[in-house]
This record gives structure tokens, C-alpha cells and sequence, in this order.
């Protein structure tokens, strides 16, 4: 019997300047992609990040009313540190974010305001795998990503958004999902895996409330770990990956 074969992972699309990442919490670009950003904005391209929530649900020993802006400081903290400074907040309820055409408006506006090539996202599917359920606001904040790519460009869907002044955008070439499990595509992680870890620790609040663990034996084990596995598909290389669809 031969031994199967693992379809090895392409290079990202390079031909591109501007970069929007839409999430639905604090810490979820950390947990996956920022060691790319950190190269991205190495190279001198633009990358905003944009959240549906200030994740205020997220730590059970604090209050929303004290854990929301204690995580928006965290979350702009963490994006310094791969060279990110815009960091837009959408006021959606943390942990009951509703997939609709309100959400797709919010995200659509983003797009329009930004107006990038590229857009990032997180897993919007069910499962982390067929392993792990996924969460609602993660599965609401990627699908409405993606379908918002093209809201953007469609002057007829929230034609509210041009009476607001923000012009449709159909420059979006590319929604790329971190976090997925079947990837297309990667990138080198070495040039920014030291600062994804410190991007990560930012997050000090919330991961004290996630282990007991060590915080920097935590951090550097789980963002480590990932880009060696997936580094398997990319020539050796450790790796961050994204299922990429074309538009």
C-alpha cells in the first residue's frame, strides 16, 4: 500500500495593500493569524482589524459593564504590538451576536470604509474540525464576513450606506478564514511568531481566567504547537493557514 498523500499548502496572494480583519472577539486574531500580520505590516502593508463585540461576556469574574473596556484595552495593546493602530469596535452583544442583515450592514460599512483587497476572518463553520462545537458568535461573524465581501460592492443591498457617504467597494479579491480546518493556503510564520506570542500575552486578563498555567508556557506552547503542525503542509516552515476563496 502507498502511504497517502497531504496536499501541500500555496503561498498567500501577494499582490495586495491593504488587509481588513473582522472577528467576532478580543483575542480571536491572536489565537490564530497575528504572526502573519506581524509580517504583513513588516512589509509595509495596511491591516485594520475590525470586532463585532469587546468580548464583555468572556470572563465570568467580571462584570461586562468592567470586562468590556478592560479587554478593548487589551485588544489594542495586542494589535500594537504586530504594527496594527486601527482597531474598530461594532457594539454587538458579546455571546448573542445575531447573523442577519443588521450584522451584514455593520461589516459591509467596515468594508466600505476601509476598502481592502484583502479580508480576513475566523472559522464559520460548526465544528473546529469535527472535533470541538464551534461558537455561535464565531459561525455568525465568519459567514456574514464572507457574505459581506459582496454586500460591499453592491450599491442596491444597504443603499443607506451610500446616502452616509461610504461608496461602494468591490475591490475585495480574496476572504481568507483562519482557523479552518481545510486550509488552501499559508504563510511563513517565523519572521512574526515572536511578536504573535507577545500580541497574545497582551490578552493577560483573560487568559489568567482561561489556565492556571504559566501565561508566556501557555501562549507560546498553543501558537508554536499550531505553526510547527501546519508547517508539515509548507515545506518544513512553520505556518499560518487560511482557507482562501477568490471573488
Amino acid at each position: 500500500m502507498t502511504e497517502p498523500t497531504t496536499t501541500r499548502l500555496e503561498p498567500m496572494p501577494g499582490d495586495w495593500r491593504r488587509a481588513l480583519a473582522v472577528v467576532a472577539h478580543p483575542d480571536d486574531l491572536e489565537y490564530g493569524c497575528s504572526a502573519a500580520i506581524a509580517a504583513w505590516t513588516d512589509e509595509g502593508r495596511e491591516v485594520a482589524y475590525v470586532l463585532a463585540t469587546r468580548g464583555e461576556s468572556g470572563i465570568d469574574t467580571l462584570a461586562p459593564a468592567e470586562c468590556g473596556p478592560l479587554r478593548e484595552r487589551e485588544q489594542r495593546a495586542s494589535a500594537a504590538v504586530v504594527g496594527v493602530s486601527e482597531v474598530e469596535f461594532l457594539d454587538h452583544r458579546d455571546g448573542v451576536i445575531e447573523y442577519g442583515t443588521a450584522l451584514r450592514r455593520d461589516i459591509a460599512a467596515a468594508i466600505r470604509r476601509h476598502r481592502p483587497e484583502l479580508v480576513l476572518t475566523l472559522n464559520h463553520r460548526d465544528t473546529w474540525g469535527g472535533v470541538a462545537w464551534n461558537t455561535p458568535d464565531h459561525v455568525a461573524v465568519g459567514r456574514a464576513t464572507l457574505d459581506a465581501a459582496g454586500d460591499a460592492g453592491n450599491r442596491w443591498i444597504f443603499p443607506e450606506l451610500t446616502e452616509q457617504g461610504l461608496e461602494p467597494w468591490d475591490g475585495v479579491r480574496w476572504v481568507a478564514v483562519a482557523g479552518s480546518s481545510s486550509p488552501t493556503h499559508a504563510v511563513d510564520a517565523t519572521p512574526g511568531l515572536e511578536r504573535a506570542v507577545r500580541s497574545l500575552l497582551e490578552h493577560r486578563t483573560y487568559i489568567g481566567a482561561l489556565t492556571d498555567e504559566d501565561p508566556e508556557t501557555y501562549v507560546r506552547g498553543f501558537l508554536v504547537g499550531f505553526a510547527e503542525s501546519a508547517g508539515k503542509r509548507f515545506g518544513g516552515k512553520p505556518a499560518v493557514t487560511f482557507e482562501v476563496f477568490g471573488r
